[in-house]
């Protein structure tokens, strides 16, 4: 890890993070939320990150849009592949973005020795990710989409439809 990673990480006060996160975004940052300062971090105007939350970005772009609300004890990564999420989501509280994965293929070496990959994830302007779900690398989640609770998303998903279950499949569409 680079030595201005491990300063900012590590020793900048999150009050001080919250403050740079209004000034320059014009976004609500909880001081108990573990944002990453970050020049690859983009919030949108009055979004929301609630305590407890983690959003890193060690390798790649992380975009949150505009009135995006991220709820309690969330987990965003973001790596080279990236993290877009749209405007107007609905982040609930205990949800998972993870924009990285691992190879596994070679038995000879442990997978987290294994080379790291990362497609990025896509979340379309106007989603709802209910509470305890998990977005895996890869996915990429239409307009209007509802995530049930505690479903694993991995796929391309179409704008407007509901979504449960793990691995996630379309229950219905919204009309």
């Amino acid at each position: 890890m680079k030595l201005t990673k491990i300063i900012t990480r590590f020793f900048v006060p999150a009050p001080l993070v919250t403050i740079y996160y209004m000034l320059k975004f014009g976004c609500k940052v909880s001081p108990k939320a573990e944002v990453d300062l970050s020049p690859l971090i983009e919030i949108g105007k009055n979004t929301r990150i609630s305590s407890f939350s983690k959003v890193k970005a060690s390798d790649g772009k992380l975009i949150i849009g505009k009135e995006t609300s991220v709820g309690t004890n969330c987990f965003i990564a973001a790596d080279f592949g990236g993290v877009s999420i749209g405007d107007y989501c609905f982040i609930a509280p205990n949800v998972a973005i993870i924009g990285n994965n691992y190879k596994y293929n070679r038995l000879d070496i442990p997978v987290c020795q294994q080379e790291k990959t990362s497609k990025g994830i896509r979340i379309g302007n106007d989603v709802w990710v209910a509470a305890g779900v998990v977005v895996l690398d890869g996915a990429t989640i239409g307009n209007g989409v509802i995530v049930s609770p505690n479903s694993v998303v991995s796929g391309k998903i179409p704008d407007n439809a509901v979504i449960q279950g793990n691995p996630a499949k379309i229950i219905f569409k919204r009309r």
